[in-house]
């Protein structure tokens, strides 16, 4: 029988003070994971970690950059300090500072998305590597987008961070299956984020990118939260490798 049954898993989730990381760490939490939730706020944090012990669940709260590598040391050396391995990690975080032709971006944001959105991932997974072994077995889903696949405009640079990102999903899937720790990226739609703020206010955008989903609407960030369920779950144990869209049928 197929069983999403997370007790006794431990489940590091950045970005999850808002939107799709929320919803991905509340819902792993529903179904019995404890909770490593990371942003680079921790107000917002707190917050998150208090719903979900409100709600019986476990989860602890810690403040990192993805885009920095010492604060990515300092969280690991936290982990294995309190927990000692790590079973789950969903790489969430991501940042799109500029909006606008690629003609006009600078160093400065060249480097900020492509800090936060590829770097970020990568040391995430490499250091989680060893914390996993010792689990026996592990799980791991990137949160990339369709914009890696179909390019958004004037949101270039993010896109090609988001396709890299596949592509880092695909190759950790490869050299890691031998240890048992499977790599899976999830490919968000339109789906009502800060990030989509801008999009989701200005009418004549709105009705212009939603007319190209066949559903006919934007997602709510807990409908992302179901195929990561699945992905870091045992039911998916013969999944590895795979970029799943939830995207209305976006990209069918």
């Amino acid at each position: 029988m197929a069983s999403f049954d997370l007790k006794g898993r431990i489940a590091l989730v950045t970005g999850a003070s808002r939107g799709i990381g929320r919803a991905i760490a509340e819902t792993l939490a529903y179904h019995g994971a404890e909770l490593i939730v990371v942003s680079r706020k921790l107000e917002r944090l707190e917050v998150v970690a208090a719903g979900i012990r409100e709600k019986g669940g476990k989860a602890v709260c810690f403040a990192c950059n993805m885009g920095s590598l010492e604060g990515i040391d300092l969280l690991y050396d936290n982990i294995r300090e309190q927990y000692g391995r790590l079973d789950i990690l969903v790489n969430n975080a991501a940042t799109n500072p500029f909006f606008g032709e690629m003609a006009a971006v600078d160093e400065n944001v060249w480097e900020k998305t492509l800090g936060v959105n590829l770097k970020g991932p990568f040391f995430m997974i490499q250091k989680a590597i060893p914390l996993m072994q010792a689990a026996g077995k592990g799980a791991v889903v990137n949160v990339s987008s369709v914009n890696g696949i179909r390019p958004a405009a004037f949101q270039g640079v993010y896109s090609i961070t988001k396709g890299a990102l596949i592509t880092m999903t695909q190759a950790f899937a490869k050299e890691l299956a031998p240890h048992g720790i499977r790599v899976n990226a999830l490919l968000p739609g339109f789906t009502d984020t800060q990030f989509s703020s801008v999009l989701m206010q200005n009418k004549e955008i709105y009705d212009m990118v939603v007319a190209q989903i066949p559903l006919k609407r934007h997602a709510e960030p807990k409908e992302m939260a179901g195929a990561v369920l699945y992905l870091v779950s045992d039911t998916a144990s013969y999944t590895t490798g795979a970029c799943i869209p939830c995207d209305g049928g976006l990209l069918a």
